[in-house]
């Protein structure tokens, strides 16, 4: 087994976790098998309890794991499927010390940072090293470790000790540290400034660690006297010291890497050699991975501005695109997949409620022309009651209006609740997670869900929806297949007790459920354009070759294609978008923008 850790320095956010996945992208296709493991410093066991906020989006896998965002980048750009144990915290490590130092594992000895909670570390990477993560059933062959945080801090410091001891411990010709640093660029001219870079490695070097790789972050192509400079004050080899400037896409930083002989670098440093007869696979998947950055390009030209499919994103989190970065990077794929100029509008769902029309008038008035103008509605996930009668009338403008919607997790809740008030006159309809004394709680908590104890006892992970007819069109866009298996992530769900009421009296029909046909997973309304609720979380299993069904659906339906699809099987032609006047074709795009 082979060890890459990517660390980073000079400050947080510089990109670790992309060249991290980029790393494991290269090895894989050299041939080799391969993992990751994230480490984050922090206490909490996991990211489940975490506000969007505090720590972006959580990501939930297969296994029920609710883990930080980075391991979301290493399902999208490896394929594989990790578990909840690929995210080390903290918080982890020293609740298994405590729960082995109670039941006496350590013979009484005293329990301290160093050798337990370090040995604890190391045991841990070790372990989960060799889970298998691509299907095979084989053990991986290469590791990748992001050590989340910064060097320095003081957090960090237990896992900083356990990857110098681990470096020994597995020897020096299976271990390799790439350093990622910041070269920022000053004054009128843009100078470069290699001092952060110098003074964050020798940190490094005095806890214990010397990088062999730098990968230097910054906004233009890294010259040759600032990469001359930072490998004669940091002793690194010249060609070790790269540059990861910034560029059009995500998708173009593995393609960055391998053009500095980033692979080759690593295969030396390990005294590894490809597999028998890679190389011609290994063109050809940088050569898929080029076709796809080049799209991307192509479809976020603003050249190509010929037109442009507006989806509204009402949520709570608008403040921060990281609280939804796994649905956005969903329209990313679904876009590439339907052809189409994709541009998200976030709009917080506070600035659609009457209340805000005098205490915030402009961020009202804004909110509701972004949703006016947009050709398809998303709701998403989210807890908590702020922003829910926003939601409400978000979806009750797009099932009156003919407006394409998806709604995801509590976007199905909401969305029930809506029908239920405005097409079945059940006054006072609600959820009891945000009423409990409603008179119709459309919407109850699961029996079996603790409702006091938070973190980790939500409905999670892969869960069977079965597919209980034929006829809807969410079934065909899976593929015309029996039942799908999505991640959830939910302590609420639509009554069954309304259920027969809601579909004889309002047309929304829950035309998927879970194996034991009591908990409702898909509605889907008749006689509208898409109308689409999910009780999972299908943005988690999107990739950037394989979009989400949910997803395309809505940017086929919003560009005017969905029909055609359904009829023919193929997206064809354009669609006329909503009162657009006939917009000729555009090529694809995917752009962000926040609502005020």
């Amino acid at each position: 087994m082979k060890y890459i850790v990517v660390s980073g320095g000079v400050l947080s956010g510089i990109g670790k976790g992309v060249i991290a996945s980029s790393t494991a992208v290269l090895m894989q296709t050299l041939g080799f098998r391969v993992t990751s493991i994230k480490i984050d410093p922090y206490i909490n066991i996991d990211a489940g309890t975490m506000s969007p906020f505090e720590h972006g989006e959580v990501f939930v896998l297969d296994d029920g794991g609710e883990v930080d965002l980075d391991l979301g980048n290493y399902e999208r750009f490896v394929g594989t499927t990790l578990t909840r144990d690929n995210n080390i915290t903290t918080g982890k490590i020293y609740n298994s010390v405590i729960k082995k130092e109670r039941v006496g594992d350590y013979l009484g000895k005293t329990v301290q940072v160093v050798p337990h909670i370090v040995d604890e570390i190391m045991e841990w990477v070790e372990r989960v090293a060799h889970v298998p993560v691509d299907g095979s059933g084989l053990s991986p062959q290469i590791c990748v470790i992001e050590l989340g945080g910064t060097v320095g801090d003081i957090e960090s410091m237990p896992f900083m000790e356990a990857m110098r001891q681990f470096q020994f411990h597995v020897g020096r010709e299976n271990f390799c540290s790439v350093h990622v640093s910041l070269v920022p660029e000053m004054g009128p001219v843009g100078e470069q400034k290699t001092k952060p870079t110098q003074q964050n490695i020798r940190e490094l070097r005095a806890l214990g660690i010397s990088p062999d790789i730098v990968a230097c972050r910054s906004t233009k192509p890294l010259l040759k006297t600032s990469r001359d400079k930072i490998s004669l004050f940091c002793q690194v080899a010249s060609d070790c010291v790269l540059s990861v400037h910034d560029v059009s896409n995500v998708y173009r930083v593995p393609l960055l890497l391998n053009e500095q002989n980033f692979p080759k670098l690593l295969l030396n440093r390990l005294q590894m050699f490809s597999p028998t007869n890679a190389a011609n696979k290994s063109l050809a998947r940088i050569k898929e991975w080029q076709l796809m950055a080049d799209k991307y390009d192509r479809i976020s030209s603003p050249v190509l501005r010929e037109r442009e499919v507006h989806i509204a994103l009402v949520g709570k989190y608008t403040l921060l695109s990281d609280a939804y970065l796994s649905v956005v990077n969903a329209f990313k794929h679904a876009a590439m997949e339907v052809d189409e100029r994709v541009i998200v509008d976030f709009i917080d769902a506070e600035h659609l409620e009457p209340g805000s029309k005098e205490a915030k008038s402009e961020e009202f008035t804004s909110s509701w022309k972004l949703l006016r103008a947009a050709h398809g509605v998303l709701v998403p996930g989210a807890f908590g009651d702020r922003g829910i009668e926003g939601k409400i009338l978000a979806v009750e403008y797009a099932r009156t209006n003919g407006i394409p919607f998806l709604g995801i997790c509590a976007g199905l809740q909401v969305a029930v609740v809506e029908i239920c008030r405005n097409v079945l006159g059940l006054k006072g309809a609600h959820s009891s997670e945000f009423n409990q004394s409603a008179e119709h709680k459309v919407v109850i908590e699961m029996p079996e869900i603790s409702q006091t104890i938070l973190g980790g006892t939500m409905r999670l992970g892969k869960r069977r929806t079965v597919f209980k007819t034929q006829d809807c069109v969410i079934r065909k866009l899976y593929g015309n297949v029996d039942h799908v298996d999505e991640r959830h992530r939910h302590r609420f769900e639509v009554n069954p007790a309304y259920v027969e009421q809601i579909e004889k009296g309002s047309g929304l029909m829950f035309v998927g459920q879970d194996e034991t046909q009591m908990r409702m997973e898909i509605a889907e309304l008749k006689n509208h354009p898409y109308f689409v609720g999910v009780q999972y979380h299908p943005e988690f299993k999107s990739r950037p070759l394989q979009p989400s069904p949910p997803f395309v659906g809505l940017i086929m339906a919003a560009s005017g294609k969905l029909q055609k699809w359904l009829e023919t099987g193929s997206v064809g032609p354009q669609g006329s978008l909503p009162e657009d006047g006939g917009l000729n074709v555009a090529l694809d795009k995917l752009a962000i923008r926040k609502s005020c």
